[in-house]
């Protein structure tokens, strides 16, 4: 019996040296814990912790990301979410709530919260998203060495993507000859992009007129005035809260008679003329790969910002019948997706 046991004894202690070594997103007991800095809610159902239970195609995304890596929200993620609500004077009180909830990072959407996520705290490690242009703002020192607590994937392709916004526009209305640009006021016009922008205009022969707002209550009276203007077509710039009024701003384009070129696809699916955007739910998936490397030890400020790759364009020819418009047939045969 003794000889029986002690074999028993040596079997088991040599199968515990054979099990494999959990990683660190998966050992026992170990519960990680997010705080997700966001714009708005969007109407979607919430869970106890404010986060969506189902969420927008990035925000499934960005779990499916999590998933990947082995983060599974309820079992060894927590994940605490709040929301400017839209109102961009809130960020900063919103990113110190989430700083003291003590989470092992951060995860910051737009570069306003970024930056009041950075104010908050110069330690927790901050992965940021939709974010373009994280250099020129400030956020990281640079895309190979970001230094500092944050890091993650950028939305930002380069200052040529509103020149050639403005070119994919131009070769839909080949006779606009004046083309407003609407964008979120404090941004509003972009010098980033400016520069950029003005000189592919000068090679089209388009003037350009810039419009901005604050208050999505004013957009009515802005196209009132691109109309009054005399402005043939539009070009939206790309910033968080264009995303939240967008559907506003797609309807009032259409009301104005104006063919429009957005900087977000689900823009055209919900009527606007086209798009040419980054693939962002890639940016949101890749999320999950920032947060894990981080989880397990790496420093954000090490972790080189990565850019997009790969981008969509999406024309909508329903929209373009109703405003009597006949998209040119190599410009349809160049989109990625074509809404019928």
């Amino acid at each position: 019996m003794k000889r029986s046991i002690a074999i028993l004894s040596v079997l088991l202690t040599l199968a515990l040296l054979a099990a494999p070594v959990p990683s660190d997103a998966q050992q026992p007991g170990k519960v990680f814990r997010i705080g997700y800095l966001g714009v708005s809610m969007a109407g979607y159902d919430l869970d106890a912790r404010n986060c969506p239970i189902k969420g927008s195609p990035l925000w499934q995304a960005f779990m499916a990301g999590l998933r990947e890596h082995g983060y599974l929200p309820g079992q060894n993620l927590v994940i605490e979410c709040r929301w400017t609500e839209s109102r961009e004077e809130r960020a900063r009180a919103v990113a110190a709530e989430l700083v003291s909830l003590k989470a092992d990072l951060l995860v910051a959407f737009s570069s306003t919260n970024v930056r009041a996520a950075k104010q908050a705290t110069t330690t927790l490690p901050i992965v940021m998203v939709g974010v373009i242009h994280p250099v020129e703002r400030g956020l990281v020192a640079s895309l190979a060495r970001p230094g500092g607590n944050v890091t993650g994937p950028s939305e930002d392709a380069g200052p040529q993507i509103t020149g050639k916004r403005l070119e994919l526009l131009k070769e839909a209305v080949p006779t606009a000859s004046r083309v407003a640009v609407l964008g979120y006021l404090v941004e509003t016009p972009e010098p980033i992009d400016r520069a950029d922008r003005e000189a592919t205009a000068r090679a089209l022969n388009v003037a350009l007129q810039n419009y901005g707002f604050r208050d999505p209550e004013k957009l009515e009276g802005i196209f009132a005035e691109m109309t009054k203007a005399g402005v043939q077509a539009l070009l939206v710039q790309p910033h968080p809260m264009i995303a939240v009024h967008g559907s506003r701003i797609v309807d009032l384009a259409a009301k104005s008679g104006l063919p429009a070129m957005y900087p977000f696809k689900d823009l055209v699916e919900v009527g606007g003329l086209m798009a040419y955007d980054v693939d962002r739910s890639a940016i949101f998936r890749r999320l999950g790969g920032y947060v894990d490397k981080i989880l397990k030890g790496a420093n954000p400020g090490d972790f080189p910002v990565e850019q997009p790759t790969k981008f969509d364009l999406v024309i909508n020819l329903k929209t373009a019948k109703a405003l009597g418009l006949t998209i040119p047939p190599a410009l349809l045969m160049r989109a990625d997706h074509v809404i019928e």
